[in-house]
Order: C-alpha cells, then structure tokens, then sequence
C-alpha cells in the first residue's frame, strides 16, 4: 500500500450528521488554518490528514519538512496521519495512480470529502476535483477566494506560528528562509510575492495555531540550495508523545 499511518476501518457515524473527511495536509500554514475554517463552519469532520512524501528525501514533498516532525504535528493535533510516499522524479500518472490508491483507502474508512487549502488558482482546483471525481468524493476549499493580505494577518492574529522552510529566490526574496511567519515578516515582504506564497514564493512549518494541543519544540537549522529552491532545515523533538489516534475513537 502506498499509503501508510493509521488504517482503522472505521464506519462511526460522524457527530451531527457531518461528512467525514480527511485534510490535505503540507505541514504548512494553509493546511492549518483550513482545518481550522473547516471546523469553525462546521464544513466536515475531519479524520485524517494525507501527506506526500519524497520517499528518496524522506521529507515532506516541496515543503522540506523531515518526515519525524510530520508524526509530531499530527500527534499534536490528535489527528491520524496516511503518508503517500512519492519517488524523485514522479511522473504524473505515478502521482494520480498513488492518488488513487490513497483515496481508496480514504473510502473504505467512509470517507467522502477532501479538504484542500488552496486560495485562488483556479487550474489547480480543477484538477483536484477532476481527480477526485473519478472516486465519488468531493473536495471542500475552506479558504477559496480570501483576499491573502487579510488571510495571513488573520492567521498570525489567531496564534498561527509557523517557520519559512523553503524559497523560491527567482520570485521572493532569500532572506525569508528560516524566518517566522509573522507580523514583521509580512510588513518586510515586498510588492510581488503573494502573502500567503500562494504561487508557490514560499513554504511553511506551522509549530503551533489552532488545534495544537501544546506548540512544538523545534530549532531552525541551515539552509541550503538545491535544484533553484532555498530549503531550511527544522529539527525538533519528535517524541512530543507518540504519533498515534485510534480512529475509531474520532
């Protein structure tokens, strides 16, 4: 299987008569403030988080994040996590068959909903609806549409902490790798870059916000250059408390 974590056959009604989902899950800002939205509106009852992992780095794919770290998030968060370990390169139709395979064990766990926290770019959402749609499940963007300005203050403003781990230097400036994501990076960042990285300027560890039953103990680490991106290292402690929900119990 290429999907791996917690695979509790669970078929618990969800609270309310809410849809159960899971979250597409980064690590990143975005991820968490949409499973924040999505619990504030009521909009699922999220019972997983799904991540892509390059199996050759063993780090979270784009985003850099060592795979140790990922198995605290998700503890903090009480979440099972399922990991969809990608190879270095992966073609396309390798990406949609693991997908695939992914949203098929979502299914048997009566799973019928993705949450997605993608903002604007319009092709994007087409395709994951059109991916989705071919396995009768549907994808849910709590944040689509926000104006990002507003959306990362509002992030920082409701406890969000995060730490800059990867940097498109050709679109946004280096000195953002490693940096927190907070007021002063935001009133530092200038014309060009979307707020959120939303084009992809920039990625992100979220170490606390919403959710989080403690934050994380993590350091930054150096930073190097690889293949045009800038990628921060993030260490910490990965025994916060053992990486594991019993999902017949959410």
């Amino acid at each position: 299987m290429p999907v791996s974590g917690l695979s509790a056959r669970s078929k618990v009604p969800s609270p309310e008569g809410l849809p159960r989902a899971w979250l597409a899950w980064s690590s990143g800002k975005d991820s968490l403030w949409a499973l924040h939205v999505a619990r504030q509106r009521r909009l699922a009852h999220v019972v997983g988080l799904l991540t892509t992992v390059t199996d050759d780095y063993g780090r979270v794919t784009m985003h850099a994040v060592r795979e140790d770290l990922l198995q605290v998030q998700a503890a903090a968060l009480s979440l099972p996590l399922h990991i969809v370990r990608i190879p270095a390169p992966c073609s396309e139709q390798e990406y949609a068959d693991l997908m695939a395979s992914a949203m098929e064990e979502a299914a048997s766990q009566a799973v019928t909903h993705m949450i997605f926290g993608d903002l604007y770019l319009e092709e994007l959402r087409a395709y994951r609806e059109r991916q989705l749609a071919g396995g009768n499940m549907q994808a849910l963007f709590p944040l689509w549409g926000r104006d990002t300005a507003e959306l990362a203050a509002e992030m920082v403003e409701g406890g969000l902490r995060a730490i800059v781990t990867c940097v498109d230097p050709r679109v946004a400036p280096r000195e953002l790798a490693g940096r927190q994501f907070d007021k002063d990076l935001l009133a530092e960042l200038p014309d060009g870059p979307d707020p959120c990285g939303e084009n992809g300027e920039f990625h992100t560890f979220v170490w606390d916000g919403p959710g989080f039953d403690q934050p994380l103990e993590v350091s930054v680490g150096e930073t190097v250059e690889r293949e045009g991106f800038l990628f921060t290292d993030v260490t910490g402690r990965a025994n916060l408390r053992a990486a594991r929900v019993d999902a017949t119990q959410r």
